[in-house]
């Protein structure tokens, strides 16, 4: 049986809740931040952690979790996150130190990478090439609206019942979402499918590692994937505590910047549509755009100054994120989920690693976000002269 066998509304109900814990366990405390660091007593460089750390783990389970997926259906492995993640969720509320919280938050990033993972095998069980496509464009837009909404709720949370709250109520999403996943979801994954070869072989990404096109666009996605995740990481800090936002103010800039993102997803596709390497160079130029402008306003000790230039990437990455990932794939068309997964640690766990190791130069946060988004140029001169034939794979 397989999930079209269920209401619509059932369907698209179990892959939403399934799709956003990810997402709703990153965007929903960052209005918390500041509040964190001084509860538990420890710097906002630490705080930052507990998303870059849980980027990480996000990455590195996709590696295992996806082939375990395959050889144990979708069904345990989404159940084992849904369960990881209420656990841990409880573990961060119950927190007596930053220790147990970092912990937490590492190991909740397992039980996401389960469910996401797990959302898109569902996808590709359940419907044909053209009604998966479809579906995982209209599940991508849901997770764009998740940075918009999230913090919002998150601020609200935070200013009357504290910011453990914001993980309770983690708590008590996952748990619905267990309840419904049991009543509603039945395996999908196909009788006659079943993963060959050993699961910690990674030998199967030798293709990949050895290809010129695959390196350099997924490096360009990790790169992109660095430089938003800087920006996320210290802008609650730097516009609250630094400039004096108070968590009202800091989440109208946020969610304004999210609505921008949003826009930019449905934008881009049709560029993407028209010319994937010209809207790749627009999403880099964009990027490095906004960096040379955050070192150019850097003096300027106003939030706008900051996010104005933020807005700017926001567009740039969401044109630069999905022609690259698109021209990373177009070599394996064979071999697609492997090659998903490792663009999948590269952007995530890749990025994360990058994120925590910058961290240690100390720079404002202008100048933090705006050294990620440089990193791009060098990409951007191959791409807009005569070496980009080597670098970048262009199918006629």
């Amino acid at each position: 049986m397989t999930i079209q066998s269920f209401s619509p509304f059932r369907s698209i109900l179990v892959l939403v809740l399934l799709v956003i814990f990810c997402p709703l366990a990153i965007d929903i405390y960052l209005p918390a931040f500041v509040n964190i660091a001084t509860s538990l007593n420890v710097s906002n460089n630490d705080v930052q952690l507990t998303i870059s750390l849980f980027m990480v783990s996000v990455g590195i389970g996709q590696l295992i979790l996806g082939p375990l997926s395959d050889k144990y259906g979708r069904k345990p492995i989404a159940l084992f996150g849904i369960v990881t993640y209420i656990i841990t969720s409880l573990f961060v509320y119950l927190a007596t130190n930053f220790d147990m919280l970092l912990l937490a938050r590492i190991l909740q990033g397992i039980g996401a990478s389960a469910t996401f993972v797990s959302c898109f095998a569902i996808v590709r069980d359940s419907f044909n090439a053209n009604k998966s496509a479809q579906m995982i464009t209209y599940l991508n837009g849901i997770v764009c609206f998740i940075p918009a909404l999230a913090p919002i709720l998150g601020s609200w949370l935070t200013t009357h019942f504290g910011w453990r709250m914001n993980f309770l109520f983690l708590t008590g999403f996952s748990l619905i979402s267990l309840i419904i996943f049991l009543t509603t979801y039945k395996e999908t994954k196909p009788k006659n499918s079943h993963y060959q070869g050993n699961i910690l072989d990674f030998r199967r990404f030798t293709p990949m590692l050895l290809n010129p096109n695959f390196m350099f666009n997924s490096t360009v996605c990790l790169l992109a994937m660095a430089g938003i995740l800087a920006f996320v990481t210290s802008a609650p800090a730097w516009l609250m505590k630094e400039q004096g936002l108070t968590m009202e103010n800091f989440t109208l800039w946020f969610s304004v910047n999210a609505s921008i993102s949003i826009l930019a997803c449905f934008i881009a596709p049709i560029l993407i549509k028209r010319s994937t390497k010209k809207a790749l160079i627009l999403g880099i130029m964009l990027l490095v755009l906004g960096g040379l402008l955050l070192i150019s306003l850097s003096s300027i000790k106003q939030a706008w100054a900051f996010m104005l230039p933020i807005f700017i990437t926001s567009i740039g990455f969401a044109f630069t994120l999905g022609s690259a990932a698109g021209k990373a794939l177009e070599p394996f068309s064979k071999q697609a989920g492997t090659a998903s997964a490792l663009i999948g640690l590269m952007q995530m766990s890749g990025a994360g690693l990058l994120v925590t190791i910058t961290q240690m130069l100390n720079l404002s946060a202008s100048l933090y976000v705006a050294f990620h988004m440089m990193l791009l140029l060098p990409m951007l001169i191959l791409l807009i002269t005569d070496r980009k034939q080597i670098l970048h794979y262009e199918i006629n």
